[in-house]
């Protein structure tokens, strides 16, 4: 696990408006603020960030030389630290300290560290039962790995952990990993059960997307699942069943999930096996838009419509027809949602705002003539804290007809 280069100390200025994002406690430093650094500077360095004027050091952050933020922070103040094992051990149970209430329901499934927002920028842990997946997107970590792996192992108390890399780390020659790795304790089975709210799923920690499943809409599951009792529910974009597992295990007579993989929804319906239900497990498989448009025609609806698209914006360019994307959605639902329905709208854009995915909802809806009213506008579970800006992405709006 031993890195092949050893970290060093860099001294950096910044320019004035690095400085005063460092001091604000922003975890980026993009490349253009950076005024004076070491020659020789290599990622996974720590780089030592110096006020231009007193000589004062104002943050630590890890540098990364193949990205535009070529400073990550992890650690934004002036106070004396000693960048070493218990330094990110104490980071840890601060971030395992926040998810202590989630921890006290139903639930033995959850983010432990969110990447920024928790100190640890290019690092993602989700604990599933007592398997730790732990999602590598930055070489920076590289040199500290073997700390941060025994701190998380100890303070989430997880049997196994299993290593995710990105594509820009997979392809590495700085290490020797492979995605997908156990690299503690031993894993029978590479799809690991777990529970939400008293709702049971399972994860395929080895192959699944990301870490394996998607935590972050943990507590709109739970809402959703709560309102679809003794009614009908559509789930676009269902994936794997998470809104749809929910509302069958609450009660809901009949759960019709919408993908286009069908992978996805045949673990969805794994999923809901893992439950007792006596509602009707229905899916489709195909592209959203068209069989949304399919089942208008059919002149289908449901009392609960939920639309929780991946994301439309991956890049500036694409926030605009992002836009349209979300706006023709809730055209769609909305002609999918039944008389005195419920329709929840969603969007994991980061790009797209909150202001403005709620706005083009409203704007969208009230084109229709139908009278509405909004009654939640949700944002992330509390695993998932929001530190910066753009640490923010995920909203979701719940819109209630009263015809």
């Amino acid at each position: 696990m031993k890195p092949t280069y050893q970290p060093k100390r860099l001294a950096v200025k910044l320019s004035s408006i690095g400085e005063q994002s460092v001091v604000k406690g922003h975890p980026w430093v993009f490349s253009n603020s950076i005024v004076k650094i070491n020659d020789d500077a290599k990622t996974g360095d720590l780089a030592i960030i110096f006020s231009k004027n007193k000589n004062k050091v104002i943050g630590i952050g890890l540098y990364d030389a193949k990205s535009p933020i070529r400073i990550k922070m992890i650690h934004n103040a002036q106070t004396k630290v000693v960048i070493n094992a218990e330094f990110f051990q104490q980071k840890i149970k601060t971030a395992y300290h926040k998810r202590e209430e989630l921890l006290k329901t139903q639930t033995n499934s959850y983010r432990l560290l969110f990447g920024e927002n928790d100190g640890f920028p290019g690092l993602i842990a989700d604990v599933y039962d007592t398997v730790l997946v732990v999602k590598l997107y930055s070489e920076i970590w590289l040199p500290y790995l073997e700390w941060i792996l025994e701190s998380l192992q100890k303070v989430s108390n997880a049997k196994t952990i299993v290593l995710r890399l990105s594509r820009q780390l997979e392809n590495s020659s700085h290490h020797n990993f492979t995605d997908g790795e156990v690299i503690y304790g031993t894993l029978e089975n590479e799809v690991v059960k777990f529970i939400e709210h008293g709702v049971h799923f399972s994860a395929n920690v080895l192959k699944g997307h990301k870490t394996g499943y998607f935590l972050d809409h943990r507590d709109n599951r739970r809402r959703v699942g709560e309102w679809s009792k003794g009614k009908t529910m559509l789930d676009v974009f269902s994936y794997a069943g998470g809104f749809s597992v929910h509302a069958l295990a609450n009660g809901a007579t009949e759960v019709t999930g919408l993908d286009i993989s069908k992978q996805a929804l045949d673990v969805a319906r794994e999923n809901g096996k893992l439950n007792d239900y006596s509602g009707v497990h229905k899916t489709i498989s195909g592209d959203a838009f068209v069989e949304m448009e399919n089942l208008i025609k059919q002149k289908k609806t449901f009392d609960v419509v939920v639309i929780d698209p991946p994301s439309f914006a991956k890049q500036q360019s694409e926030i605009e027809l992002a836009k349209k994307k979300y706006k023709q959605l809730a055209e769609l639902g909305e002609k999918l949602t039944a008389k005195q329905g419920l329709l929840v709208l969603a969007s994991c854009s980061s790009r797209v705002t909150a202001q403005s995915f709620f706005d083009l909802n409203k704007n969208a809806l009230n084109a229709q003539g139908r009278l509405f009213e909004t009654l939640l506008k949700t944002k992330h579970d509390v695993d998932h804290p929001v530190t910066f800006p753009e640490g923010a992405y995920l909203k979701c709006g719940y819109y209630r007809f009263l015809e």
